[in-house]
């Protein structure tokens, strides 16, 4: 399996995996999103845009298999954001990359409407997620965050997203970092995460008037080269 950060040609691929693999009623999305409403457009050109922002600012891996028929296919996407440690001055380059997402994901939302997404409900998750960010990253030197992993439903099983979690938990090791992730399922996947070294250290509720969904927030100790 070969992984590496994505490139121009691979976008659209790597929109089609998170789509296809995001399809089957995952709970977060169930929530966040209004099913009626939902914009599979405006949904892939939301995609599209943080692809082309996580080219240059995030660890964002895509896998292939190159001995396979279909060699350029993307079979799985990871997206990480990399260690700020405590008091470090945003660059000036993640300073204007960042405002230039806002401002393309704002005129996405003067063309395309919303899309389905229930505002209330996303700005319940930032807040609950920046609280238990502000609970759980104690280390001053920062967090590998994944903040997305997924792979196509049918190349399930076969080793994907264990190659796109080693790429940067094997850095992580060699630098001593932590990591964190979220996730939206306690089945199957916490425990697929506990045997890459990730434990339960927050289960986050998200509860608007009573409809709640639940993360489920793990970290990971750096483990020992040796």
């Amino acid at each position: 399996m070969q992984v590496t950060q994505i490139a121009d040609e691979d976008i659209e691929g790597a929109i089609t995996c998170i789509q296809q693999a995001f399809s089957n009623d995952d709970p977060y999305r169930g929530w966040v999103f209004d099913k009626s409403t939902f914009s599979l457009q405006r949904n892939r050109v939301s995609l599209g845009i943080r692809c082309v922002w996580g080219k240059k600012h995030a660890m964002f891996h895509v896998a292939k298999d190159p001995a396979s028929s279909t060699p350029e296919k993307i079979l799985g996407v990871a997206c990480w954001l990399p260690p700020t440690p405590v008091n470090t001055p945003q660059t000036w380059s993640d300073y204007i990359g960042d405002w230039s997402l806002y401002l393309q994901q704002i005129r996405m939302n003067v063309w395309y409407g919303r899309g389905g997404l229930i505002t209330k409900r996303y700005w319940i998750w930032k807040a609950a997620q920046a609280e238990a960010q502000r609970e759980l990253w104690t280390d001053p030197k920062g967090y590998y965050f994944c903040n997305i992993v997924t792979v196509l439903p049918k190349a399930q099983g076969k080793g994907i997203g264990k190659a796109l979690f080693k790429h940067v938990l094997d850095r992580a090791d060699q630098e001593g970092m932590k990591c964190y992730l979220e996730s939206s399922r306690a089945e199957p996947n916490m425990a697929i995460y506990e045997r890459m070294g990730f434990k339960l250290a927050k289960e986050m509720v998200l509860d608007d008037d009573g409809d709640a969904v639940t993360l489920f927030c793990m970290t990971r100790e750096p483990r020992s080269s040796s």
